[in-house]
C-alpha cells in the first residue's frame, strides 16, 4: 500500500450561518473512510481578516491532492475563494483539484465550470466527475447526512477514486520530475 494521500479540504464560503460548513463535514467524514487519503481542512474563514498566505501556500505545496466544496453565488464561486486561491501560484502546479458543489437548481455547477478554467491556468488537473447538491437546503437532514445518502455516498467515492488516482500518478511524476522541468 502507498502512502496517504495529503489531502488538502478547502472551504469555499466565509458567509455567517453558510451552509458549507454541513457540507464540507459530510465530506470529511467520508474521506476517513478512504484508507487513500489524510485531510488537513483549510477553512478560510478562520483566516480572515488576516489571511496567512505563507501559511496557505505551504499547505498547498505539502498537499498531494484539494478537495474544494463551494457554493454558487450569483452564477460564479465566491470571491474569498479566489482570493485564497490567487495566493498560491506553482504550489497548484500538477496537483488534483476536485469539486463538490452546492447551490439552488443548478448544484454549483456553473461555480465549478468557473473554477476549471481557473486551475487550467495554474496546471492542476480537475478531476472529471464531482458531487453536486442542488437545492441544497432540501439535500441534508437534520443529523447532517444527505437525504439521497445512496446516491450521494456513490458520487463521493466515484470522485475519490479519481482523485486517489490522480494524485498518486500527479505524486509519483512530481518525484521523479519536477513539473517546472517539464513546462
Amino acid at each position: 500500500m502507498e502512502i496517504p494521500l495529503r489531502l488538502a479540504l478547502i472551504y469555499g464560503s466565509v458567509r455567517p450561518n453558510r451552509v458549507c460548513d454541513t457540507v464540507a463535514r459530510w465530506a470529511e467524514t467520508e474521506i476517513a473512510r478512504d484508507p487513500a487519503f489524510t485531510v488537513e481542512v483549510i477553512d478560510p474563514r478562520t483566516a480572515w481578516p488576516e489571511l496567512d498566505a505563507d501559511g496557505f501556500r505551504a499547505s498547498i505545496a505539502a498537499a498531494d491532492a484539494v478537495l474544494i466544496v463551494t457554493p454558487e453565488y450569483n452564477h460564479s464561486f465566491p470571491g474569498p475563494l479566489k482570493t485564497l486561491i490567487d495566493c498560491a501560484g506553482e504550489e497548484w502546479a500538477a496537483k488534483p483539484v476536485a469539486f463538490i458543489s452546492y447551490g439552488a437548481a443548478s448544484g454549483g455547477l456553473r461555480a465549478v465550470e468557473h473554477l476549471r478554467a481557473v486551475f487550467a491556468e495554474l496546471h492542476a488537473v480537475a478531476t472529471r466527475d464531482g458531487v453536486a447538491f442542488h437545492n441544497v437546503w432540501e439535500s441534508f437532514g437534520p443529523n447532517g447526512r444527505p437525504a439521497d445518502e445512496f446516491r450521494s455516498v456513490r458520487a463521493i467515492r466515484k470522485m475519490l477514486a479519481q482523485l486517489a488516482w490522480w494524485g498518486y500518478a500527479l505524486r509519483n511524476a512530481r518525484e521523479a520530475q519536477a513539473y517546472g522541468e517539464a513546462a
